[in-house]
């Protein structure tokens, strides 16, 4: 499954670190880490939220991965808003197996800059 993660600047730098292989821990105010499902979506919470937040860095990024189908399935899919408002709920101590399963590396696949102007 292809899935989609909008991120802050700090959330950014700690997948790099990983080799972008890995989400970082969730904070422990934090108990869901929601992936989203499609782009469209990710790009919308990233210029609403993360280039509004000074801990962001008024920047969004959207970034994309895959996640073995076999495993991914064991969390369905919720519909928050609109239609295309779906995103999957994982629990914050599951995230590190969440993890093992991105098949591949996690890509930046856009930039929104609060600052500036899209890129």
């Amino acid at each position: 499954m292809i899935l989609y993660r909008p991120v802050g600047e700090a959330e950014k730098e700690l997948i790099a670190e990983s080799g972008y292989r890995a989400f970082p821990p969730r904070l422990e105010w934090q108990p869901i880490f929601y992936p989203v499902l499609n782009q469209r979506y990710a790009e919308e919470i990233a210029g609403r939220w993360n280039t509004k937040d000074p801990d962001s860095g008024y920047c969004g990024y959207v970034t994309r991965f895959e996640v073995d189908d076999a495993f991914v399935s064991r969390y369905p899919v919720q519909t928050v808003g609109a239609g295309y408002h779906q995103e999957l709920w994982v629990p914050a101590e599951e995230l590190k197996e969440f993890n093992r399963h991105i098949v591949g590396k996690i890509e930046i696949v856009k930039v929104i800059d609060g600052m500036l102007s899209e890129t």
